[in-house]
C-alpha cells in the first residue's frame, strides 16, 4: 500500500499532513495491516524531522505560485508548475500510489493534476472558511472533499457538493494536550502575573513583531510575554527588544523565541492566559483545542483571502476578538490584552466558548478515509 501526501509551503498545509500520518499509523497498527509506504511531494520538505519521525519520504516537486497582484512572476511561475506536473507524472507513475491526500496550496497543484491524468484517487482537505484556488481546482476530480468550516461549502461547484463532508482540522497528537506541570520553570516565567503567548504563524509575522516590540515597555509592566518571532526575524527582534527594554526593571519578563517546538508549545500553551495569533485555520484549531482566550490578527485580505474569514468565523463563537492589521497599534494591543487578562469572568466565558469548535477526531476520520480508499484501490 502506497500513499502520497501533497500540500503548499506553509505550516498550515504541512502539519495537518503530519497529523493524518500519525493517525494513519495508529489505524494500521490497530487493524494489523502491513505498514504503508508514505511519500510527501512538494516544493520543499518544510520540516524534515517531522517527516522522518513519521516514516514519510520527501520527493521534491517544483510548483509555481499565482500571486494576487500583477507580476511577471505569475507568468514565469506557470512554467515551473508545468515542469512540476511533468515531474509529478513520472514520480506517480513510478510509485503508483493507491491514493493521493492533498492539503491544497500552490505546492499541491502539480501532484493533483498528475493524479488526475493517471487516474489515481484524490482526497482533498480544505482548512479555511474560504477555499483556496488549488483545492477548488482539484475538487473537480477529487473522490472526497473534506472541509473544516460549513461556510466553505458554498464556494465549491454545486456538482461536487455531494462529495463534501465536514471533518474539522487535523491536529498533531502532541498538540492535542497542553502541559502545565513545570511549565513556568521550563520557560523561565515569573509567578503571579498573566502570561501572553504571541504566535505569528510558522514563519513569524513582521508586522506583529514590530507592534509587540514597540508595546513591550507597557506589556512587561503587567505580564510575561512568550513571543515566537519566526526564524528569519529572531535576531532583529532580539536586538531591538534589548534596546527598547534597556534599564527596564521587568525586561526579564520578555521571552523571544525563534520557533516553538512541540514540547515548548505544549508548555507555553498550557501556561498562557491569552494567545495572540495570526488566523490560519490550523492555528485557530489549536487555540480552540487548548480552550484559550484569543486575539486574532488576520493577514490583510489583499495578501491572503482566507485568514480574515477564518478569524471572524471563530470570533462569532465568543472565544476570540479580531484586530485588523491596518488598525493595529501598540496602544490597542496593550489595551485589549489588559482588558481580557484582568477580567477572570471574561476569560472563563471565552474559554468556554472555544469548547467544541475543534474536532479532536479530525485526523482519525481523514486517516480512516485515506486507508479505506487505499485498500479498495489496492485490491
Amino acid at each position: 500500500m502506497t500513499i502520497v501526501f501533497t500540500g503548499g509551503g506553509s505550516g498550515g498545509h504541512f502539519y495537518p499532513i503530519i497529523a493524518i500520518a500519525e493517525a494513519l499509523q495508529d489505524l494500521v497498527r490497530e487493524k494489523h495491516l502491513i505498514e504503508p509506504r508514505l511519500y510527501y511531494l512538494a516544493p520543499t520538505s518544510f520540516d524534515e524531522q517531522s517527516l522522518f519521525a513519521n516514516g514519510i519520504t520527501f520527493i521534491r516537486t517544483p510548483a509555481g505560485k499565482v500571486r494576487r497582484y500583477a507580476s511577471i512572476r505569475n507568468f514565469t511561475d506557470s512554467f515551473i508548475t508545468l515542469i512540476g506536473t511533468i515531474s509529478a507524472i513520472f514520480t506517480l507513475f513510478r510509485l503508483y500510489p493507491d491514493v493521493v491526500m492533498s492539503k491544497g496550496g500552490y505546492g499541491s497543484v502539480p501532484t493533483t493534476l498528475a493524479a488526475r491524468i493517471l487516474g489515481i484517487p484524490v482526497i482533498i482537505h480544505e482548512s479555511d472558511a474560504k477555499p483556496g484556488r488549488a483545492n477548488l481546482l482539484a475538487s473537480r476530480w477529487a473522490l472526497r472533499i473534506a472541509i473544516s468550516f460549513e461556510s466553505a461549502v458554498k464556494f465549491f461547484p454545486e456538482k461536487v457538493r455531494s462529495k463534501i463532508a465536514r471533518t474539522g482540522i487535523p491536529i498533531r497528537k502532541a498538540l492535542m494536550r497542553v502541559e502545565t506541570k513545570g511549565a513556568r520553570q521550563y520557560l523561565g516565567l515569573e509567578e503571579g502575573i498573566p502570561t501572553v503567548l504571541v504566535l505569528g504563524g510558522s514563519q513569524g509575522a513582521m508586522s506583529i513583531n514590530e507592534v509587540f516590540v514597540s508595546a513591550l515597555p507597557d506589556l512587561v509592566s503587567f505580564a510575561n510575554i512568550i513571543h515566537q518571532t519566526g526564524q528569519a526575524n529572531f535576531k532583529n527582534v532580539q536586538e531591538i527588544s534589548q534596546v527598547v527594554l534597556t534599564k527596564n526593571p521587568h525586561a526579564e519578563r520578555y521571552h523571544p523565541i525563534n520557533y516553538l517546538n512541540e514540547i515548548s508549545l505544549q508548555r507555553a500553551a498550557g501556561i498562557a492566559d491569552i494567545v495572540v495569533s495570526r488566523a490560519g485555520a490550523g492555528s485557530i484549531a489549536e487555540i480552540g483545542i487548548w480552550k484559550k482566550p484569543a486575539i486574532l490578527i488576520p493577514i490583510p485580505e489583499s495578501v491572503s483571502h482566507d485568514q480574515r474569514t477564518n478569524a471572524y468565523a471563530y470570533a462569532r463563537t465568543g472565544a476570540a476578538v479580531v484586530l485588523e492589521e491596518e488598525n493595529l497599534t501598540p496602544h490597542l494591543i496593550v489595551s485589549e490584552i489588559k482588558r481580557i487578562t484582568s477580567n477572570p469572568e471574561l476569560r472563563k466565558r471565552m474559554s468556554a466558548s472555544a469548547q467544541g469548535f475543534t474536532d479532536p477526531d479530525a485526523s482519525r476520520i481523514l486517516a480512516g478515509e485515506v486507508l479505506s480508499i487505499a485498500l479498495t484501490h489496492e485490491s
